[in-house]
């Protein structure tokens, strides 16, 4: 479960993975605020996670695609907590199920515990509000980043988004948040709507 919040959330960047050396924007490992390589290798050895690959494209900005093709092995990996709410039976000698991903102030902490130590402390540089359960606005929220690491790096979280693909046991009937095609869902969502959490998130399928 780690996977998809470290990618969900992961939290962080417009999900996605690549090498630790040189970034699409020519930046080296050492200067990154959110290390793409990083995240990723965490995340690909997760179970039920098929691949994870993230690229940086800027010193805090990630592009890419977290695949889980077995979303049970994904969940049972994990403990309980209160952001996921999974069920699943049968209808019609089908595999049938529902899945609920909720992010506010109040499950952000079991959030973090599945995050990778890398992945908080990327987090933690960047301020994230949500996780020092700060109540600032996305606005105040980027021209702090500004202030601190200058305006490319705000703009780059600003743009960036986390992209993830998730295969269920059957065909999908009905999806919040994201897009399905049989089996598949495909979800994008913005970073610094994860970073900053000024009203809850969720997502949900049901197949």
């Amino acid at each position: 479960m780690s996977s998809l919040i470290s990618s969900l959330k992961m939290i962080m960047g417009n999900a996605g993975l690549g090498s630790a050396g040189l970034n699409n924007t020519g930046a080296s490992g050492s200067n990154l605020i959110l290390d793409g390589n990083s995240i990723s290798r965490s995340m690909s050895s997760s179970p039920g996670v098929q691949s994870a690959k993230l690229a940086n494209t800027g010193p805090a900005a990630l592009e890419g695609t977290v695949a889980i093709n077995k979303i049970n092995d994904f969940l049972s990996a994990g403990k309980e907590t209160s952001f996921i709410t999974y069920s699943e039976g049968q209808a019609g000698g089908k595999p049938s199920g529902r899945i609920l991903f909720t992010i506010d102030r109040k499950t952000v902490p079991d959030l973090l515990a599945f995050l990778s130590a890398e992945a908080s402390d990327y987090l933690t540089a960047l301020m994230a509000p949500a996780i020092l359960d700060e109540e600032i606005s996305k606005t105040d929220y980027l021209s702090m980043v500004s202030s601190l690491y200058g305006q490319g790096i705000a703009d780059e979280i600003k743009n960036s988004s986390i992209k993830a693909t998730i295969d269920f046991p059957g065909p999908i009937t009905s999806i919040s948040g994201g897009t399905s095609d049989k089996n598949r869902a495909d979800f994008e969502i913005p970073v610094l709507d994860l970073l900053v959490l000024e009203k809850p998130m969720s997502w949900e399928v049901v197949w």
